[in-house]
């Protein structure tokens, strides 16, 4: 028996983003020397939402070349280079992720963004928390947090043209597959 897939429509997400909008607001009312850098590419598309509520600078961070698992996940040929519209030295900085998993990620981020200067203070902002850390990091902003299993897939899409299409699935890991039936190999 395989577990269905869990799916968060439109309306909770445009909530959390709301929500995550909010809390970034409160905490900087300010919007003069933060910058909302979102991790291409999952973070991109959120990072320029929540800067058009917030009215804070947008732009994005690659981290294809700071990844520890490049050599089994090569640089994608379509990527968003980093762009980051102003001066990180002396800035507040909010990374903006999709997704925190492992933490893997916000390490790249963090290299990648030291490598253009050194930011006043870094904060991370994400869509979904869902746990199972393998390092040290922790959102300071999540609008949704999911327990999953390790082994599951939390998929988020974000339409650019259409919100209304927004959705996150939580999907069981694949069965593993059936051991293959060999024959015994025949003496020579």
């Amino acid at each position: 028996m395989v577990a269905a897939a869990k799916i968060i429509g439109s309306r909770e997400i445009q909530a959390a983003i709301t929500r995550l909008a909010a809390a970034i607001s409160a905490r900087h009312p300010v919007r003069q020397g933060v910058l909302l850098l979102g991790i291409a590419n999952g973070g991109v598309e959120l990072a320029c939402r929540l800067a058009r509520i917030t009215g804070a600078q947008a732009g994005a961070v690659d981290i294809s070349f700071h990844r520890d698992d490049i050599a089994r996940r090569p640089i994608p040929k379509e990527r968003a280079p980093t762009h980051i519209p102003a001066d990180v030295s002396g800035a507040t900085v909010i990374l903006i992720d999709d997704v925190l998993f492992s933490g893997r990620t916000v390490k790249a981020a963090l290299d990648e963004l030291f490598d253009h200067g050194r930011p006043n203070k870094v904060e991370l902002a994400v869509l979904v928390d869902r746990g199972c850390r393998r390092l040290p990091f922790a959102a300071d902003y999540a609008g949704l947090a999911i327990a999953s299993d390790e082994s599951e897939k939390v998929e988020v899409v974000l339409d650019p043209s259409s919100p209304l299409r927004d959705r996150i699935r939580v999907r069981p890991a694949a069965a593993p597959a059936a051991p293959r039936f060999r024959p015994p190999a025949r003496p020579s």
